[in-house]
């Protein structure tokens, strides 16, 4: 038995590592004052890191389901 634990963290951690990877693309211009970024299209890119995540988490569980990884 898999446990929910292990397969709900794995997703987060999948997530956070899309999210951070995403972050600096696409950044555009900077307002010169503050250095932060006009554009930043943070919601566009959680979107895609929860695709990715989803991904790498369904190959994740598939390596557990085949038992190439024990857990």
């Amino acid at each position: 038995m898999i446990h929910s634990a292990v397969l709900f963290s794995a997703f987060v951690i999948f997530w956070f590592l899309a999210l951070f990877c995403l972050l600096p693309i696409g950044i555009g211009h900077a307002d010169p004052q503050t250095g932060a970024p006009l554009k930043p299209h943070l919601l566009r890119k959680a979107g895609i890191a929860t695709a990715a995540a989803m991904v790498l988490w369904v190959i994740f569980y598939a390596l557990i389901l085949f038992q190439v990884v024990n857990l």
